[in-house]
């Protein structure tokens, strides 16, 4: 068992930061002491790694809380999600480590904003409202971001990556297979609950974006690997007939 304190200089988090955890459910003590101490065991500290590891990925307390409580949360799986991010990460900041060296050699006048994560995902909500911006699926999407912290649409948008991720791991199978299907409705559920209500009609229209050859099918292939977006299409083809 280590103390509240141990814990804290063993991982740098606070100890009113651990109290809060405990507070909200997102990290209860193994057990307390008869003077009312935390104390945690290794199970506590397995939990408080995935916290940690999320809380990098820049996931909010409650997403992390939902995550880690999901009875079916696997920590192999999660391990490998996080992996996947913080590849990404480490991507994004090379290529912002370059874009700095190249302005210090060559002057701002040479500046690439496509280093930039987040300009591709203005271009994609910019290319998707001119397809269905007049849509109620718009302006559902549009009313759930506006209150949304930049940090949390980031979260959303890294979390859909992982989805094709997994279609990346599964382009050698079929597009009608049944676990490719499952994927595509695990897709499908996704943007219904992170940005608006994604109807079959919805969807086919995405797919014939994602393979339309142009950024979508880029920014897909370049993250998870060649192909990945046709595959994509195909499977969410089958899957809305």
């Amino acid at each position: 068992m280590m103390t509240v304190n141990e814990v804290s200089k063993l991982t740098g988090v606070s100890i009113r930061a651990l109290q809060y955890y405990d507070t909200i459910g997102l990290l209860p003590p193994t057990e307390y002491t008869e003077a009312g101490y935390r104390l945690y065991d290794d199970t506590a500290m397995e939990r408080l790694q995935h916290i940690l590891l999320f809380k990098e990925l820049e996931f909010p307390l409650k997403e992390i809380k939902t995550i880690i409580d999901a009875p079916d949360f696997d920590r192999n799986k999660a391990l490998e999600q996080q992996i996947e991010l913080f590849i990404m990460k480490k991507e994004h900041l090379e290529n912002l480590i370059n874009f700095a060296r190249k302005i210090k050699t060559t002057g701002v006048n040479k500046m690439d904003l496509n280093v930039f994560a987040t300009a591709k995902m203005d271009e994609y909500a910019k290319k998707a409202k001119e397809q269905w911006g007049h849509t109620t699926e718009y302006k559902e999407y549009e009313e759930k971001v506006k209150n949304q912290s930049p940090d949390a649409q980031k979260t959303a948008w890294q979390n859909l990556m992982l989805i094709f991720t997994e279609f990346g791991k599964m382009k050698d199978k079929e597009p009608g297979n049944e676990e490719v299907q499952l994927e595509v409705k695990k897709l499908q559920d996704y943007i219904s609950e992170h940005f608006y209500n994604c109807s079959n009609e919805i969807l086919k229209e995405l797919g014939k974006m994602y393979a339309s050859g142009g950024e979508f099918t880029e920014n897909i292939d370049k993250s998870v690997g060649s192909n990945t977006a046709v595959f994509v299409a195909k499977a969410i083809e089958i899957y809305c007939k």
